[in-house]
């Protein structure tokens, strides 16, 4: 099932119709009729785990790929078998492939064929302005820091003036910390240019952070493509219930905008009647403390700062749930579970 936005009225950018690629004869689909559009100046995030066919699916649009079936277009002009070199599309790679030998500012300016001789050192120097790497301009790569690395890199593909640029995982070789600081300067940096993005990530928080759509692949497949909040909050199938975050998958018997669970009775994002599958996210169960032995029993906790991670178990069943972290309860004591927020109807 694909659960996917309406698009606005305005030409997109980028369309992706029926893409489709499979490496050998005898394996299966890598990419299984992927179709999206891309509106001008959005950023998309193609997120799934190791081998679902995110990143095949960059290639493709690069150009360093062959579909066996489907169209990509560009405004509207079929780019399928143009070259890299002829789709004005910047990627930015995950080991940033900078040119060793080269400062700073002429990694910038090889990526400048299309601006005359006598301009290129002043426009490539508004290109590390906008990163904030004017002051390096005169050193070399291996004299900067990961991040810095990454910011050239970038200044390098924008400095090229491409319609798109593609990102592969370019924030998995920063350490967790810069990894956040880069990701917000960088989406800034986008958005302050207007340029159009599409990332490929394993990283839900990534996606989730980055983007403004996000697209969950699964098997070659694009499962769900909506807002991050949607695709979190209503989730089009268990899989993007599970893999963009803990979540509670729950059986029950829907009777209008209720159903009766193992945890009683939850409010539903939709009215429904009869058997139905529930997401249920562990930030929407509140814990209070009871003596009762037969309520949830605490059977783990994680403390995570803002939070406690807590695993219960009740009538053989397992749930986990997320509260502040003033809310703690022991191992091995008992609880009552109250929904707070409504479950998501999950389609068969």
């Amino acid at each position: 099932m694909n659960r996917v936005t309406s698009q606005s009225a305005t030409e997109p950018l980028m369309r992706v119709e029926g893409l489709s690629k499979r490496y050998n004869l005898a394996d299966d689909l890598a990419v299984d009729q992927v179709s999206f559009e891309l509106q001008s100046g959005e950023i998309l995030a193609l997120l799934g785990p190791s081998g679902c066919g995110k990143t095949t699916t960059l290639r493709m649009l690069a150009g360093f790929e062959h579909p066996n079936a489907g169209r990509i277009y560009l405004h509207n002009q079929d780019v399928t078998e143009l070259p890299p070199q002829k789709r004005n599309i910047g990627i930015v790679f995950q080991d940033y492939a900078l040119f060793p030998h080269m400062t700073l500012l002429r990694n910038v300016t090889f990526a400048m064929r299309h601006v005359p001789k006598e301009e290129l050192t002043a426009k490539a120097m508004e290109w590390l302005k906008l990163v904030g790497l004017t002051d390096y301009a005169k050193r070399y790569p291996h004299e900067l820091s990961g991040g810095q690395q990454q910011r050239v890199a970038l200044a390098r593909t924008l400095a090229a003036e491409p319609e798109l640029v593609l990102l592969d995982e370019p924030f998995s070789n920063l350490d967790a910390a810069l990894r956040e600081t880069t990701r917000k300067e960088m989406r800034e940096l986008f958005k302050k240019a207007g340029t159009s993005v599409i990332l490929v990530t394993h990283d839900q928080a990534e996606a989730m952070t980055f983007a403004d759509k996000v697209g969950v692949m699964q098997q070659g497949k694009l499962i769900q493509l909506d807002t991050p909040q949607e695709v979190y909050q209503n989730p089009a199938t268990a899989f993007v219930a599970k893999f963009l975050g803990h979540t509670n998958l729950l059986h029950g018997q829907a009777c209008g905008n209720l159903a009766h669970t193992p945890l009683g009775t939850i409010n539903l994002n939709n009215t429904f009647e009869g058997e139905v599958h529930l997401s249920l996210r562990p930030e929407n169960l509140t814990l209070t403390a009871c003596n009762n032995p037969k309520a949830a029993k605490v059977i783990d906790r994680q403390f995570r700062g803002h939070d406690y991670l807590y695993v219960l178990e009740q009538d053989g069943l397992q749930y986990c749930a997320i509260t502040p972290s003033h809310n703690y309860f022991e191992l091995d004591s008992h609880v009552a579970i109250q929904s707070a927020r409504c479950a998501s109807i999950l389609p068969d």
